[in-house]
């Protein structure tokens, strides 16, 4: 053992380093290794600093997690494990049909030698973790109340987890508590709506990824505290309590489904959606800037016809402002209504209407709008690459704000009040002075100012939520998204599945037109 570290220390920084970045000792069976010498060494209390260690790690990971290159399988693996260790001494004795020893079968590599490289073999099933009576209890009562929380007692079978309770502690009682409360943290964090209802989703949350589920149930298993770690899942948007707040209030059934509906929505984002965010609500046709879940400014926004124009649900990162920006005609104008035929050969008409026409060796006509006050970019773009070529924009076409249905782009979100929008985001994010945001706006020449920050922009679908003013309302569904979310929940419960977003054509659509 390392001087001055102690087992604890021994223990989390091992599981950590072999687990967590896959190096270390190498061995595909070293976590079985470390999980059962932690058994005879190792008390709940070194568990529970263990656990905490691991969480620390994890959150320092959360970008590597949320591309998918992350550890959140090997570290839910790891946790579910260590909570074996606050198991009660009568489920940790062995015999000859109970769990065997591995420590006697599997070495540890030496710590000065290179990890060989081999193909793994995969972990044998960690056990079931142990439930007492009294946490088991514990999850009953949060499962019978879950209905605050817009979801539905029964997908949880409350009679079947009492009646395990009824005949003790035992592996029946851990395989059905455990089960059951995965259920309900997977709901709580992920949303029960299927993915398959979830209309032209493609907004991933990284919830999963970030607080896994088997983390979830070992921290509520060593605290002690299964509605604590349960209601820990909510999302942190006022409009989320909002929603809670109102739903016994409901005044009719169709009321209480929409109100269970939205409230399920929140679940499909982070639950954490960051310090200073976006947020455009598309039926509400309203963009609102965010710093630490209040509401500093909102803009009136121009959305997505319905139909093939519709504006997806996303959840994206804004890399730069754009001041100035530059428009690539689409093809579809530029071959579709002649503008390339017509300009290609007249480089002064291109000039004086603003474009710049270049025919490439293929004979293909490009078309790029340059900057100014009639580009159908307007003055600003905020630059979030997504494989749908959707942004916020400004638009020279002002009068579209003063309409009461503003459904009326191919897609993209143009912006009232976007050069205020682009410099606040330049100040924000980018650390750039008022002068000097200012000056590139006043440039009139395409000048891109990179973020330094996290900004998030997220495009959301709430038919319920709170307006810009704070007061909770209901909008028009434009785009017919309720009622498969509204079906679901009148079906029994769907098992979560490895699906993260809509698998639905993407439509790119680059016409802000």
């Amino acid at each position: 053992m390392a001087a001055g570290l102690g087992k604890v220390g021994v223990f989390r920084n091992h599981l950590v380093r072999c687990a967590l970045q896959n190096s270390g000792c190498g061995k595909a069976q070293c976590l079985i290794t470390l999980l059962a010498w932690g058994r005879n060494t190792v008390t709940a209390s070194d568990l529970h600093a263990a656990m905490a260690g691991a969480r620390k790690y994890r959150d320092t990971n959360v970008k590597r997690v949320i591309d998918g290159t992350g550890l959140s399988g090997k570290l839910g693996a790891v946790v579910l494990g260590m909570s074996l260790v606050a198991q009660p001494l009568s489920a940790q004795t062995t015999s000859n049909t109970g769990p065997v020893d591995l420590t006697r079968q599997v070495q540890l590599a030496p710590v000065t030698a290179p990890p060989a490289v081999t193909v793994a073999a995969p972990l044998p099933p960690l056990p079931v973790p142990h439930w007492s009576q009294t946490d088991a209890q514990s999850l009953l009562a949060a499962i019978k109340g879950i209905g605050a929380d817009g979801l539905i007692p029964k997908d949880y079978q409350p009679e079947l987890l009492s009646a395990a309770i009824v005949k003790g502690e035992g592996p029946e009682l851990d395989e059905i508590a455990t089960r059951l409360f995965t259920w309900l943290a997977e709901d709580l964090r992920d949303g029960r709506t299927p993915m398959t209802a979830r209309v032209q989703w493609f907004a991933v949350d990284p919830d999963q990824d970030v607080n896994p589920t088997s983390l979830i149930l070992a921290d509520a298993l060593v605290r002690r505290d299964i509605k604590g770690a349960l209601m820990a899942l909510a999302p942190t948007v006022p409009d989320y309590a909002a929603l809670k707040a109102a739903l016994p209030k409901a005044q009719t059934p169709k009321q209480a489904a929409l109100i269970r509906a939205n409230m399920d929505r929140w679940r499909w984002l982070a639950r954490d959606l960051g310090t200073q965010y976006l947020l455009a609500n598309v039926p509400e046709q309203m963009l609102r800037m965010t710093v630490r879940n209040k509401i500093i400014k909102t803009y009136k926004v121009v959305v997505g016809k319905p139909g093939r124009t519709a504006t997806p649900q996303l959840a994206e990162t804004v890399e730069g402002v754009i001041f100035n920006p530059t428009w690539t005609v689409p093809q579809s104008i530029v071959v579709g209504e002649g503008l390339g035929a017509r300009l290609v050969n007249n480089p002064r008409q291109a000039a004086r209407e603003g474009y710049k026409v270049t025919k490439l060796s293929d004979g293909m006509i490009v078309v790029v709008q340059q900057p100014g006050d009639s580009n159908a970019l307007g003055r600003m773009k905020l630059d979030m690459p997504n494989e749908h070529a959707i942004f916020l924009h400004d638009t020279p076409s002002k009068a579209a704000f003063n309409l009461p249905s503003r459904a009326l782009s191919h897609g993209c979100v143009r912006v009232e009040g976007a050069t205020e929008l682009a410099m606040t985001m330049a100040i924000l994010g980018a650390g750039m002075t008022p002068d000097d945001a200012i000056a590139a706006h006043t440039s009139k020449t395409y000048t891109k100012v990179p973020m330094t920050k996290t900004f998030p922009v997220y495009l959301t679908y709430f038919t319920m939520a709170r307006d810009v003013n704070g007061m909770l309302r209901s909008f028009p569904d434009i785009y017919n998204r309720d009622a498969p979310v509204m079906a679901s929940f009148a079906q029994p419960r769907q098992a979560h599945t490895a699906q993260r977003k809509s698998t639905e054509e993407v439509i790119k659509l680059d016409n802000p037109l």
